[in-house]
């Protein structure tokens, strides 16, 4: 009973830190105007065999309503047509840039180094980066600058849409958006005007130029695989300001296109969390299991099963409902399938799976794969 009440007790919880996170939680205005003359802006594109993507990405950002911007791609070493598809933009519009990835050096993780590559290159006074797979809105960069000139911040990021079209991608892909939001208090990061930690999504990274120099760049986190979030820690740790906004109206990723790599990109993630601290990952995991995916296990048991007690049925109905109600709120938020809402048990066992994978190839040192490289230990890549 004791455990139960304690269950029902967290859930509440995270359901009170979604509510002040979805109230916090601000879109950049549609009809926003920014300055004259408008800054030079550097989109700044990593691109590794992304021949299925590139091409999109790249119209969708030439259509910007922003009147100051240039495009550079690095082609990260690509074995595909991605370079190819580059310099055919190239050809017809001179905003677009490409420049060929350096082999990488002992100590890197891929895409920190193609990012550091890319910015070394850059023209602009503000640098954002985006991900080759993300697709963008004509007024994405106007709304963004007038955000990020208005508050100054040393790092703007932000939540994009994650586009779901086969139904593995509507089971799983939502699972980020919410843990983030149920389990982390975004609101406390972003309600004041003092550097505090919060969370940086590397599909969207945007920079003064002078703040992204002040925190060492992407050298600062070479040996990340999540390197996104560790800069975000290093803003905060020179004293910068991290902001983060809902771009689920401005810009659209399809990260994943399959089974396969979804469960590659979980595992990436773990393994990451357990290079950290294998005990942060052993209490991650646990308390994802007695918090979304038990209270399904003692439901069907308090109506279904022999023994269990009857005063604890409604507070295990509740705690159910309440899950439910959370995965709706997020899903609804950022525009997900109800099909994820009503599968969340089928995916958070996927994620918790992916957990004890990621852990035990951390633990037997195999290290993880990640856009044709692999990262073990040995290479001092976590």
């Amino acid at each position: 009973m004791l455990y139960q009440l304690l269950v029902a007790v967290f859930l509440f919880i995270f359901f009170g830190n979604l509510m002040l996170n979805l109230r916090m939680l601000r879109k950049p205005r549609e009809d926003a105007v920014v300055p004259e003359p408008a800054p030079l802006v550097s989109v700044l594109v990593p691109a590794r065999n992304e021949e299925a993507n590139i091409l999109t990405c790249l119209e969708s950002l030439l259509r910007q309503d922003y009147p100051n911007f240039e495009i550079v791609v690095l082609d990260d070493n690509s074995v595909d047509g991605t370079a190819e598809i580059v310099r055919g933009v190239m050809a017809r519009d001179e905003r677009v840039r490409l420049i060929k990835g350096e082999a990488l050096p002992e100590g890197w993780a891929g895409k920190p180094f193609a990012c550091y590559q890319l910015a070394k290159q850059a023209r602009g006074e503000w640098f954002l980066f985006v991900d080759a797979d993300t697709v963008h809105e004509p007024s994405m960069l106007r709304c963004v600058m007038a955000e990020a000139l208005e508050g100054r911040p040393w790092l703007l990021s932000g939540f994009p849409r994650q586009l779901a079209c086969s139904v593995p991608e509507k089971v799983a892909m939502p699972l980020m958006y919410f843990i983030i939001m149920s389990w982390l208090p975004l609101w406390w990061s972003q309600r004041s005007e003092e550097p505090k930690p919060s969370l940086a999504i590397g599909q969207f990274l945007l920079f003064p130029r002078e703040a992204y120099w002040k925190i060492g760049g992407h050298e600062a986190v070479k040996s990340r695989i999540l390197e996104d979030v560790w800069l975000g820690a290093e803003v905060v740790r020179h004293g910068g300001r991290h902001e983060v906004v809902d771009l689920s109206s401005l810009v659209y990723c399809r990260m994943y296109r399959d089974v396969g790599g979804i469960w590659e990109g979980f595992v990436k993630w773990i393994y990451s969390v357990a290079g950290l601290s294998r005990l942060a990952l052993v209490g991650l995991l646990i308390a994802g299991i007695v918090f979304c995916l038990a209270p399904f296990y003692w439901l069907w048991n308090a109506y279904f099963g022999t023994t269990a007690p009857a005063d604890w049925r409604y507070i295990v109905l509740a705690q159910v409902v309440l899950l439910f109600l959370i995965r709706w709120m997020v899903d609804k938020r950022f525009k997900q399938p109800l099909l994820s809402t009503l599968l969340h048990p089928i995916a958070f066992s996927f994620l918790v799976g992916a957990g004890f994978y990621g852990g035990w190839r951390e633990v037997v040192n195999q290290g993880v794969r990640w856009k044709e490289r692999l990262y073990s230990r040995d290479s001092g890549v976590k």
